[in-house]
């Protein structure tokens, strides 16, 4: 993390995702999360959403020549010691982004986070992306990060297919570790490490009453890109996201008529308290 200036203060984190237009989720909430971890955020814009509380009305997916400048401008000058990506809409993007990962440096932790639909049920994938993200994107990271409905979509499964059966069915689409996350299920929200199709550690959490949700998965899948980029080793690094985004789904607040964001600042607004 040098530079001939010197050394830098903290680790540099780039997003390659969509823009919320009401700042709950997608770019806002990852560079909120790396403001909150302390590291240095960065941005690639892969998709413009016209979004709210209560719902995605439209999105517009990013020329792939304005993507690929982005990315060459952020990686060739600063550089980067974590990527993690987001929302996708289309199988070009999602093959654009991953020969992009394929041209960096020197390799650096990659978290995709397969984002396939919004907080209230709206898609933002095209059916095609999601043989994509598979086929391509997945050979690119260290870690996916799917709830059950992904999980269940990417594998051809349902979503009562149990985590192990659907970690199993998703083993060899090329990444080292695969974390489905539980919050959609029945009971007690349990999030499952797998090293291909092997558990490795469950990370149970409390079922919180608070509504105001949106932005959870980018925010899990940037709190762990954060965490891998300060050093941290996958098992570790989850349980340290976990952590932070349970926090901040107990802060999160009314925001507009719907669903409002979780609160990425809740770890500073409680030492100010």
């Amino acid at each position: 993390m040098s530079t001939s200036g010197g050394e830098l203060p903290t680790a540099r984190v780039l997003t390659i995702a969509g823009s919320d237009s009401g700042g709950g989720a997608g770019i806002q909430a990852d560079l909120k999360t790396m403001l909150a971890h302390g590291v240095h955020g960065m941005s690639v814009l892969a998709a413009l959403t016209a979004q709210n509380s209560v719902g995605v009305q439209d999105f517009w997916p990013v020329p792939a020549d304005l993507v690929t400048a982005q990315f060459r401008s952020v990686v060739d000058d600063i550089g980067v010691d974590a990527i993690k990506t987001g929302m996708l809409a289309d199988a070009e993007l999602v093959g654009l982004v991953a020969d992009l990962l394929g041209t960096l440096p020197a390799p650096v932790p990659v978290v995709v986070d397969p984002v396939c639909a919004s907080k209230h049920g709206d898609p933002l994938i095209a059916p095609d992306a999601v043989v994509a993200l598979r086929e391509r994107l997945f050979a690119r990271a260290d870690v996916i990060t799917p709830n059950l409905g992904e999980a269940a979509l990417l594998s051809g499964l349902t979503v009562q297919t149990p985590p192990d059966e659907l970690a199993a069915a998703l083993a060899g689409s090329g990444q080292t570790w695969t974390l489905i996350k539980g919050g959609h299920a029945e009971g007690e929200p349990i999030d499952r490490l797998y090293r291909g199709a092997e558990p490795v550690r469950s990370y149970p959490g409390p079922r919180l009453s608070n509504r105001h949700t949106h932005g959870t998965g980018c925010t899990l899948a940037s709190a762990l890109a954060c965490q891998l980029a300060l050093g941290k080793e996958m098992p570790e690094a989850v349980g340290a996201a976990k952590r932070y985004v349970t926090g901040a789904i107990a802060g999160g607040f009314a925001l507009g008529s719907g669903i409002g964001p979780v609160d990425h600042l809740w770890e500073l607004r409680g030492r100010i308290d």
